[in-house]
């Protein structure tokens, strides 16, 4: 069993600080699809975004468009993930039908799946386009329901690894070949492993957040062998880590965080590193989280790129140099994604 830390052994300070060099906030990772996989995915309601996280953590977007997966994971969330990653995460979450069942039975519903298979074997990748080809066969509520832009039939067939969106940027989607080889709990145990390399220290219940456990499919996460994991006592919770011994770095004075940035928005409890005073300012009544400024490890105003100027906005007043350093790497920002989102 790793060693258990006291309660006194590590504080908000130090789990920032594990969380920020987990997270490729104070040390560098270069390739975008290995950042991809470390991350699990990186998040991407908007897919600028990916390209925001992949910069800011020191990662070289050139073919970004296409070097990542576009699909929906965790929580029916969008994200990049790495394709030969995808057979993985998706096992995580078996695909169930049953949100389909108060108007189409299994067998409809694969009669469909399956005519939208061949409309993109035939070469028609869009939804607008396949609205008005079933809308010839289909009732208006079928079509509304089946290609619903929040995933529809595409999100269920994306679940079990047959349909992507074409690139990063796109909004077509196109075939893939990713289904799931292995089940859940074949999957869960490295995928946990994963999860507390890069984000611990980090509670189950941070876990099942994150990989959208809920209910029974949270109680297979405290079933698992946690004896691996280094652990420590703090606030009356139980954090887990995995500890690679090495030098993980001082919290940075300025950090720029993407919009949903994996600091923020990947743990149930954010106070540490978003101020209640904040929370509402930075994630919207919508659910948007905005890409944020970061003093001392929190969350201290926000930035942006409107019409192609750096927008920055801190909530309280900050030293000249932080000012001027947070709009010269939106400035930097802004020349390295030029003519690439």
């Amino acid at each position: 069993m790793k060693k258990e830390l006291t309660g006194s052994s590590m504080d908000n300070e130090q789990i920032l600080r594990r969380r920020m060099h987990g997270l490729y906030l104070t040390r560098k990772c270069g390739d975008i699809e290995e950042l991809s996989r470390e991350l699990l995915g990186l998040h991407c309601w908007f897919h600028r975004n990916v390209a925001f996280s992949a910069l800011i953590r020191g990662a070289d977007i050139t073919g970004w468009k296409t070097a990542l997966t576009k699909t929906w994971l965790y929580r029916g969330t969008l994200h990049g993930v790495a394709c030969d990653d995808l057979p993985v995460l998706l096992a995580l979450h078996p695909f169930k039908a049953y949100w389909w069942r108060d108007f189409l039975s299994d067998d409809e519903l694969q009669t469909i799946a399956d005519e939208v298979v061949q409309c993109m074997e035939d070469g028609i990748y869009s939804r607008a386009e396949m609205r008005n080809i079933f809308a010839e066969s289909y009732s208006s509520e079928v079509i509304e329901r089946i290609f619903s832009p929040w995933g529809g039939i595409f999100g269920g067939l994306a679940q079990q690894g047959k349909v992507a969106f074409r690139n990063m940027m796109s909004r077509d989607f196109d075939l893939i070949d990713t289904e799931p080889t292995q089940t859940a709990d074949e999957v869960l145990p490295a995928v946990l492993r994963r999860y507390f390399a890069a984000y611990g220290p980090a509670t189950i219940d941070d876990a099942a957040w994150f990989l959208g456990f809920i209910r029974e499919d949270k109680k297979k996460l405290k079933a698992l062998n946690l004896d691996e994991y280094s652990r420590f006592e703090f606030d009356r919770n139980t954090y887990y880590y995995v500890d690679g011994n090495s030098d993980i770095g001082d919290i940075p004075e300025l950090t720029l965080l993407s919009g949903f940035d994996p600091l923020i928005v990947s743990y149930t409890e954010r106070g540490a590193v978003l101020p209640p005073e904040h929370k509402k300012k930075t994630i919207l009544s919508s659910g948007i989280c905005l890409p944020a400024i970061a003093v001392n490890g929190k969350v201290a105003g926000l930035w942006n790129i409107k019409k192609g100027e750096p927008v920055t906005e801190l909530f309280t007043s900050q030293p000249k140099r932080i000012e001027r350093a947070a709009l010269e790497r939106v400035e930097a920002i802004i020349w390295q994604t030029s003519g690439r989102i």
